[in-house]
């Protein structure tokens, strides 16, 4: 994993990041007492849709879009079968192309509505919006600042997609931009738990000015967490500074999703996080269960042959509400990995999704997703 940041930056593709699985709160901590602003439903509650930025070749060039491009069109096949999809499109051209190879490949359309929002990258797990009820059960937009995990690649347009998105759905933005907190960063219980890594939040090159205790105010005052859990990472290791998701995630308010000791340890993680993560406590003082999830086999082989120098997760998969996207590598594990995961959702269809050729670049199924729930009034 050491190796992602290497290879990226030698091919000038550094959009490449390993997202973090962002699950909801409901803002509860300290007993059920409610003290966040905001409640973030989990991931797994119900979807009204699920947003997409579509690959351009405005940043990267026609033959990284080209590479890429057959994952959005499997994901929007899947999800429109239990849930509105909307596309965020570079602009009115783009927009109309998209249109024509979903159309073209049979999928419904009436589930698919576009956004024009000039877009610098794919990440909408990190730059996207992120959905909040306010106490009011009003739908909101929470938009924390976005710098291109610390000024190491173009963000001028993602960061303002929020604010775009915003005013074209008539959804009133949380402007949060002070605090520099990328959706796959963090991991939510639901249960007023928050879990991370401070090498990709505390980091100077995102909240050079706040302190990791005023960073937590600004979490606990608007997403209700109390208890946090904080794995040191490790700066440099990717774009992202080590993300959360890739290693682990909540599966509910008492079990935590993560890989085993010694996939921990090729993962990148430190013995001193493995213990951790490993003896974790919620927020009434009680240890989390865990469910493992295997890494690749092999180091993961893309169809030209060509082997990458790292292994790839299952972690970071996305749950829509008919089905549960699996990142798979054409690996032996794939298959073990989809199992695990057809028993933890066993009312969804696990539907695996051949990632090589974005994960090349660093990135799965949660790192390129986001969650819009139901409107409650």
């Amino acid at each position: 994993m050491k190796n992602i940041v290497k290879f990226c930056f030698m091919v000038v593709l550094s959009s490449t990041i390993l997202i973090g699985c962002v699950q909801g709160n409901d803002s509860e901590g300290d007993g059920g007492k409610k003290t966040g602003k905001y409640t973030m439903p989990d991931e797994s509650s119900e979807h009204e849709g699920t947003w997409l930025q579509w690959p351009h070749e405005f940043t990267y060039g026609k033959e990284y879009k080209q590479e890429v491009e057959s994952v959005w069109v499997e994901m929007t096949n899947s999800l429109t079968k239990g849930e509105k999809v909307h596309i965020v499109a570079y602009n009115e051209a783009e927009k109309e192309k998209i249109n024509k190879i979903l159309t073209d490949k049979g999928i419904d359309m009436k589930r698919v509505d576009f956004f024009i929002s000039s877009t610098d990258d794919v990440w909408a797990r990190d730059n996207g919006p992120i959905f909040v009820y306010d106490k009011d059960k009003n739908l909101k937009i929470m938009d924390f600042g976005f710098n291109g995990w610390g000024k190491k690649t173009p963000y001028g347009k993602d960061a303002l997609l929020r604010e775009n998105l915003s005013k074209q759905l008539g959804i009133e933005r949380i402007d949060l931009k002070s605090v520099v907190l990328e959706g796959g960063a963090f991991e939510l219980d639901g249960n007023g738990t928050f879990l991370s890594t401070r090498s990709a939040v505390t980091n100077k090159n995102r909240n050079a000015k706040l302190s990791e205790a005023e960073i937590e105010k600004y979490i606990k005052d608007n997403l209700g967490a109390t208890n946090f859990i904080w794995l040191d990472g490790v700066p440099g290791i990717d774009i992202t500074d080590f993300h959360i998701d890739g290693f682990a995630k909540f599966y509910d308010k008492s079990t935590i999703i993560t890989l085993s000791e010694n996939d921990l340890v090729e993962w990148g993680v430190s013995d001193k996080d493995i213990n951790t993560l490993m003896t974790a406590n919620n927020a009434q003082g009680e240890p989390y269960k865990y469910v493992y999830l295997p890494i690749t086999k092999n180091k993961v082989v893309l169809d030209s042959g060509k082997k990458l120098d790292y292994k790839g997760s299952y972690a970071n998969y996305y749950i829509g509400n008919k089905v549960v996207l699996v990142p798979n590598y054409n690996d032996s594990n794939d298959k073990i990995a989809n199992d695990i995961i057809q028993k933890l959702y066993p009312d969804r269809e696990v539907v695996g999704i051949d990632v090589r050729e974005l994960y090349k670049n660093g990135g799965m199924i949660h790192c390129i997703t986001q969650q819009q729930p139901i409107k409650l009034k």
